[in-house]
């Protein structure tokens, strides 16, 4: 039972809640153009705070509930001097393309200690800038230049020059490498060694392993999936592998059943087999999935995916309209993709190349939500256009108001917004399970709905999959489609 100064606490709260968006409703004044409603076009579920609480207060609700209150004003758009017909802030590219390029410039000493994580800043800054419509071919040389040196001879890629390799920075430069494209950067990739550090991941269990005698997750899943399937690695494990000892003959034998495993109580993933789900596991799981055969049949055979919608659906979280990691966690700009960039996927395993079937209520799946989708877009939009651009001279993007910009958010944040824009449809599945990545993917702009963002901030698109452009993505398999062996 609560105490009486509690309740006197809590009821202050709401009101001073209720008043925020109250406030919050009224026409705009000052730099928004006339007529400017805002909310107009938001869902009502996003214009209040909750209307059912918890009783208990713990540290958690706190913390919320100050999450809530320093989100607000900003919902408003009052804290920016450029809004549009409803009453939502442009979308400042070229501030956020001055701070990418900063980003892949000279950092200062302060960054010493994110020496490993180079790759990831090269493929956040890339494809940020890949989204924001800049050439990536002036980065091809230096790119080359750079990760050379960090391949090891044993196969892999470290995150610098004579550090381990790991299948998280592997990853990052593979893509990183096809988002600048050519001959030249494929070239840079020792395939064989690379195949061979692959059979050494690969684990009794099906799983991977992130690096030799490191930590096995559904990242290494994913990664490694991404790997074979954008270098067109052969399949057959080599006869000194882990895994060989348990009767696997294929990298991705045992795989599917090994993420089936990820999949907890609450309906989510989690990094491995009993411990907490996370948003950003969610997208590896499907991800990978995905890779393994076409999303409608490998999601469905191996997720329960009704408990998955329950789980990736309350991520969402009113009325801040971003997304969680976890439960009982604050919202964060970098869910837009962890949390957001499962739904095309989720879409595509109720789907299928056929058309819609069911959604998760039954309901046919165009009308499970006004705009066809099983988020809300605009709620996810305004959060990310409101709250996540980092307006001073730095620029970028970031997690929430409170929270300085980085690579990492306006990669992922950027992602997101691109996911919630546009809408991608599963068109042909492969004709063969075999066929890794063969299945064919329409995106086209989503139009159903009000939108609220102007046309000019509609940013470029990532495959579902692969989180990296179309283009890229059959440039760097075409290139390999064609080597069988080594």
């Amino acid at each position: 039972m609560k105490s009486r100064r509690s309740r006197v606490v809590f009821k202050h709260q709401l009101r001073k809640m209720a008043a925020s968006v109250e406030q919050q409703q009224q026409p705009q004044v000052g730099p928004a153009p006339p007529g400017t409603q805002q909310g107009a076009s938001i869902p009502s579920l996003f214009m209040f705070p909750p209307m059912i609480r918890d009783a208990l207060e713990t540290d958690s609700s706190n913390i919320q509930d100050e999450t809530v209150d320093e989100i607000l004003p900003f919902l408003t758009g009052k804290e920016h001097s450029q809004l549009n017909a409803h009453g939502i802030p442009r979308l400042d590219k070229e501030r956020h393309v001055r701070f990418l390029k900063k980003q892949l410039g000279a950092l200062p000493s302060m960054f010493v200690g994110a020496d490993p994580s180079r790759p990831w800043i090269f493929y956040w800054c890339l494809n940020a800038l890949s989204l924001l419509g800049e050439d990536l071919e002036p980065y091809r040389t230096r790119l080359i230049e750079t990760v050379r040196p960090m391949q090891n001879i044993t196969g892999g890629f470290g995150g610098g020059f004579g550090q381990s390799s790991h299948l998280a920075t592997t990853y990052a430069t593979i893509l990183s490498l096809a988002l600048v494209g050519g001959d030249e950067a494929f070239e840079v990739v020792d395939r064989r060694s690379m195949w061979k550090w692959l059979c050494q991941l690969k684990q009794q269990d099906g799983g991977f392993q992130m690096a030799v005698g490191g930590e096995e997750d559904v990242r290494g899943a994913y990664c490694a999936s991404v790997v074979i399937s954008l270098l067109n690695l052969p399949l057959e494990l080599s006869s000194d592998s882990p895994a060989c000892a348990a009767g696997h003959t294929s990298l991705l034998s045992g795989l599917a059943d090994w993420v089936r495993l990820c999949q907890t109580y609450e309906g989510g993933v989690s990094a491995n087999h009993g411990v907490e789900a996370h948003g950003a596991y969610a997208f590896c799981a499907l991800g990978c999935l995905s890779i393994i055969d076409s999303p409608h049949r490998s999601i469905r055979r191996y997720m329960d995916v009704p408990r998955l919608i329950s789980w990736l659906s309350s991520r969402q979280y009113a009325p801040e309209g971003g997304f969680s990691g976890r439960t009982n966690k604050l919202v964060d700009g970098c869910y837009s993709h962890w949390v957001g960039g499962c739904w095309p996927l989720i879409e595509a395993s109720l789907s299928g190349p056929e058309g819609p079937t069911a959604g998760p209520a039954g309901r046919p799946l165009e009308d499970t939500d006004a705009d066809d989708s099983l988020f809300s877009r605009n709620g996810l939009i305004r959060y990310i256009l409101c709250c996540c651009q980092d307006m001073s001279r730095r620029g970028g993007m970031r997690d929430k108001p409170s929270k300085y910009s980085d690579a990492y958010h306006t990669c992922y944040v950027l992602s997101g917004l691109s996911s919630a824009q546009n809408k991608w449809r599963l068109v042909a599945s492969r004709a063969d399970e075999a066929l890794l990545g063969d299945d064919v993917w329409e995106v086209l702009p989503h139009t159903k709905g009000e939108q609220i963002f102007d046309e000019d901030d509609r940013l470029g698109t990532i495959h579902p999959v692969y989180a990296i452009p179309q283009h890229s993505v059959d440039a760097i398999r075409s290139y390999f489609s064609s080597k069988e062996g080594f």
